[in-house]
């Protein structure tokens, strides 16, 4: 059994804010850090937390999940390019300038295979982790990839899965920088992006770490 389970909610470029997470969590070996997806985009750096992601991984257990940021620049690394002006227009312009305005040969082979690498959904045994949403009578496994990765709890909520496994899910920005908690349902998404916080939450005993874009923790 690992000695933690952290999910991390969505990043988006913000390397400062997850330096700050995870200066505060100090992953050991043991640990499983579950980062729930959308690692580029909008922020400044999404360089800068691909390369952070992947030293993660020479930590602890790392398990990345795949958002709908992340699965737009893979597309575009694997010669998608009719996905340009879609990502662009999601953000994908800051994202473009951490690489030096090239993509997708200005991308490393190693951030590509990052992104390659990472995983639809993992669970545990009390919990259930998704980038996005998920259907309540299907299993993990048999869920639509794309529900997974692009559909908001705006557009619909889900009812408790029937599994009775806590999902922790990511995708839709609480923009009050608070979880959204419906007891079956946690989401960690706290617009970072936006005037939010970064979030971090311990699975088991449901502690909170938050930092802002500047790397500040929140008292």
């Amino acid at each position: 059994m690992p000695d933690r389970t952290i999910a991390i909610g969505d990043i988006h470029g913000y390397a400062a804010a997850l330096d700050a997470l995870l200066g505060a969590i100090d992953p050991r070996a043991n640990d499983v850090v579950v980062t729930l997806g959308d690692y580029v985009d909008r922020g400044p750096d999404s360089r800068g937390v691909i390369d952070r992601l992947i030293a993660l991984g020479e930590r602890c257990r790392l398990v990345p999940l795949l958002g709908n940021h992340d699965e737009m620049m893979l597309g575009i690394c694997q010669g998608k390019t009719e996905l340009m002006g879609d990502w662009l227009i999601f953000g994908g312009d800051a994202t473009l300038a951490s690489y030096g305005g090239r993509m997708p040969d200005g991308v490393p082979p190693e951030h590509a295979e990052f992104l390659k690498n990472c995983r639809d959904w993992y669970e545990t045994e009390r919990h259930l982790l998704i980038h996005s949403n998920y259907y309540s009578n299907l299993s993990l496994d048999s869920q639509p990839w794309d529900l997974l990765r692009w559909e908001s709890l705006r557009e619909r909520q889900p009812f408790a899965h029937c599994s009775g496994k806590t999902a922790i899910v990511g995708h839709t920005a609480q923009k009050d920088g608070e979880m959204l908690d419906l007891g079956y349902l946690k989401c960690i998404d706290t617009w970072i992006y936006g005037d939010g916080w970064l979030t971090a939450m311990e699975l088991e005993t449901g502690r909170l770490w938050q930092a802002n874009k500047n790397g500040e923790m929140r008292q």
